[in-house]
């Protein structure tokens, strides 16, 4: 396992804890179907909806915040995704998109940053 995608896996855990503690409930985490990935599904029942969440994690910002890299093509493969997801499921719930930015220094503890609607669908 290569020291990215570690350092990934540990963001995402980080990321789901956070969100256990706020009340979210889990459904999913690192869904994946075929070519098609969403790091973690959640329920958020204060306000009934799903929420697709987009997990970026580093080891330092000294190149940018971890969302910035949340691209454009990022933002259509994370839609495309979710929507395929809440079809093949059937779910009529209002979807949500999020982002969890998380800094995981070698020393000192996580910086963790959660963006609620951090982005909508594309028009067309």
């Amino acid at each position: 396992m290569t020291e990215s995608y570690s350092l990934g896996l540990q963001g995402e855990e980080i990321a789901a804890d956070y969100l256990r503690k706020q009340g979210y409930q889990i459904i999913e985490q690192r869904w994946k179907d075929h070519h098609m990935e969403i790091d973690i599904i959640a329920f958020d029942p204060s306000t009934a909806e799903l929420v697709s969440i987009e997990v970026k994690t580093r080891s330092t910002d000294i190149w940018g915040n971890p969302e910035n890299a949340v691209d454009p093509k990022k933002i259509l493969r994370s839609v495309y995704a979710t929507d395929f997801y809440i079809k093949l499921y059937n779910i009529t719930y209002p979807v949500r998109f999020d982002i969890f930015a998380i800094v995981i220094p070698s020393k000192g503890e996580p910086k963790v940053t959660h963006i609620k609607d951090a982005f909508y669908p594309p028009l067309g």
